[in-house]
C-alpha cells in the first residue's frame, strides 16, 4: 500500500479582503478527509470557507496544540500510514511557522510520508518584505521574556545583534502598547523600528522609522497582530 502524502495548508491572518485561497486548495480539499487542526472552530470555518459544500460530518479531525500528549501527536498520521492524505491546518498563517505544526513535519519525515507544503501567507516574511530591512540575514525570536527586567535586557542583546541580523518578534496582541512603549524607551534613538499589524486585512499597517521619530507617531495596536523587526544603524 501506497504511504498517503502530508499537505500543510495555509489559513489566512484573518477576515482579509485582499487574499482569496487558490482554487486548486478548494479541489484538494474537497478530497482530503482527515484533518490536523490547531483548534476545531477555525479549523472547521476554513473547510467552510474554502469548499462550502464539503459536508462537515464527513470531517476526521485530530487538535495539535499546546494540550496534546507525546501518545496523541504519534497517532496523528496512521490515515497517512493507511493510504490517506491528511492536510495540515493552522489557526492562522502557516502550519509549521511559530506553530506546533512541526512537531507533525518532523514525524512525516520519519516514516518516509511525503510532505507538501502550499503557498498562503506568512506574517513573519510580509512583515518582512515590507520592513526594508536585512532580508538577507534575519532571526524570527518568537515572544520575549515577560519579566520586565529580563525583558529589556533580551531587547538590548537583540539590538545589537541586529546590526548585521534582523530581528523579528512578536507579543499577545493585549499587550502590543506596553510592549511598543517598552521597545521605544530601551531601543537606541537611531536603530530601525518596524511594526507590521493586521497583515493582508482591511487595517493592514506597516511602518519603518527610527525610534527617535516613533516617539512622536501616535499608534493603537492593541489587540491587532503585530510582528516587531528591528535593525540597529
Amino acid at each position: 500500500m501506497s504511504l498517503g502524502k502530508l499537505y500543510l495548508v495555509p489559513n489566512k491572518l484573518g477576515e482579509s479582503k485582499t487574499y482569496n485561497f487558490p482554487i486548486y486548495q478548494s479541489t484538494l480539499i474537497n478530497n482530503i478527509k482527515y484533518f490536523i487542526f490547531e483548534n476545531e472552530k477555525p479549523g472547521r470555518a476554513f473547510i467552510k470557507n474554502i469548499n462550502p459544500k464539503k459536508n462537515q460530518s464527513e470531517l476526521n479531525i485530530s487538535i495539535l496544540n499546546k494540550y496534546s500528549t507525546e501518545k496523541d501527536i504519534n497517532s496523528f498520521l496512521n490515515p497517512c500510514l493507511n493510504g490517506n492524505d491528511i492536510a495540515l491546518i493552522s489557526d492562522a498563517g502557516c502550519p509549521g511557522i511559530a506553530d506546533p505544526g512541526s512537531e507533525i513535519v518532523r514525524l512525516a519525515h520519519e516514516n518516509e510520508i511525503k510532505v507538501i507544503p502550499l503557498v498562503g501567507p506568512s506574517s513573519i516574511l510580509l512583515a518582512l518584505m515590507g520592513s526594508g530591512m536585512n532580508g538577507q540575514n534575519f532571526k524570527f525570536n518568537g515572544y520575549l521574556p515577560i519579566e520586565k527586567n529580563e525583558r529589556k535586557k533580551k531587547i538590548k542583546i537583540l539590538e545589537n545583534k541586529s546590526l548585521v541580523t534582523t530581528q523579528i518578534f512578536m507579543e499577545t496582541p493585549y499587550r502590543n502598547n506596553k510592549f511598543f512603549s517598552t521597545l521605544l524607551s530601551t531601543l537606541k534613538p537611531e536603530t530601525k523600528l518596524c511594526v507590521a499589524c493586521d497583515l493582508t486585512l482591511i487595517t493592514e499597517y506597516i511602518k519603518t522609522k527610527k525610534v527617535k521619530h516613533w516617539k512622536s507617531t501616535k499608534v493603537d495596536i492593541h489587540k491587532r497582530p503585530t510582528i516587531f523587526l528591528i535593525q540597529s544603524n
